[in-house]
């Protein structure tokens, strides 16, 4: 099923950077914090970390990048588009690659765990916003995180699908593409992708968790494409296809950012705050865990709550 030479499609999912909010422990999804760096640029070229991922990503060429309209992913997007090579890709915004939607808690205290003798509903009340484990769960006026893989569906079916139908007609492999999102939103996002393989098999929650800049990428082989060779087909008949997922939580561009003092951000790293960026970043998180690897609070990560130079 796989082409000879490369994939049909690529899709690069990428993390946007270290916004003001991941600084706080706040309910941060539709909420429209702008990247850090830390408070000091409005310019996405000059906030260092997506910067470095833009420079990092530079000799990938990019047919599209399609990015949430949201601040810290658009000008993520921004700067990975600023880092391509003449003629740049065209950047594309969609409301589908939105944050998870938490309603009325947006902005509001993030806590991990439930009041004793409250239920959900009296918590709400009390204006507390504690952690939802099962799926079904939403906030008033918020999405759960089943209404979130729905929307990554539909943002596959809309984004990411017309660019692999596209491309098997025409006869073209190597198209490439990235999508600039949000950690709980990319860890629906890749699933709903992954199911579009013959197989129809979910992964679960293998692809999830993702620091800040990293990125992850799924190949679609189209059955029967072939390089120079317009494959026809009707859009009710569709070929068979082979996703597979490559790479996952990449950050190795942060090997290349360097702590300094000074400005906003530049307290020490706070291990408290270890539940709450793994949370953000699309893992699963547990209450006790107090792992010094756990996604989210390790060295590379710790290198976001400060100010940094890049070299």
């Amino acid at each position: 099923m796989t082409s000879e030479s490369s994939p049909t499609l690529t899709v690069t999912f990428i993390r946007h950077g270290e916004s003001t909010d991941n600084l706080r422990s706040v309910w941060a999804g539709w909420k429209d914090a702008p990247l850090s760096n830390h408070g000091k640029s409005a310019h996405p070229a000059k906030c260092i970390t997506s910067k470095a991922l833009g420079q990092s990503l530079s000799g990938t060429r990019f047919a599209a990048i399609y990015a949430s309209p949201l601040k810290r992913a658009l000008w993520t997007g921004q700067a990975v588009q600023e880092a391509q090579p003449e003629p740049k890709p065209p950047l594309e915004t969609s409301l589908l690659l939105r944050e998870q939607h938490w309603g009325v808690a947006e902005g509001q205290p993030w806590q991990w765990g439930h009041t004793a003798g409250l239920t959900l509903e009296e918590h709400f009340a009390k204006e507390l916003y504690p952690v939802l484990h099962e799926r079904w769960q939403k906030f008033p006026e918020g999405e759960s995180l089943d209404d979130l893989f729905e929307r990554a569906k539909k943002a596959v079916d809309e984004l990411v699908m017309p660019q692999v139908w596209h491309a098997a007609r025409e006869g073209k492999t190597g198209v490439h593409i990235a999508v600039a999102s949000h950690g709980l939103c990319i860890s629906e996002l890749v699933p709903a992708l992954v199911i579009k393989d013959a197989s129809g098999v979910h992964p679960g929650e293998k692809f999830r968790g993702l620091q800040n800049t990293a990125w992850t990428r799924v190949t679609v082989d189209v059955q029967g494409a072939k390089e120079g060779e317009r494959l026809e087909f009707s859009d009710d008949d569709p070929p068979k296809l082979q996703v597979r997922v490559t790479d996952f939580n990449c950050h190795e561009h942060l090997a290349e950012v360097k702590r300094q003092k000074g400005g906003i951000g530049s307290a020490g790293y706070d291990p408290k705050q270890k539940d709450i960026r793994a949370f953000f970043g699309g893992a699963k998180v547990q209450a006790d865990d107090t792992s010094e690897d756990e996604e989210g609070c390790n060295e590379s990560n710790a290198r976001d709550e400060v100010d940094v130079d890049f070299h």
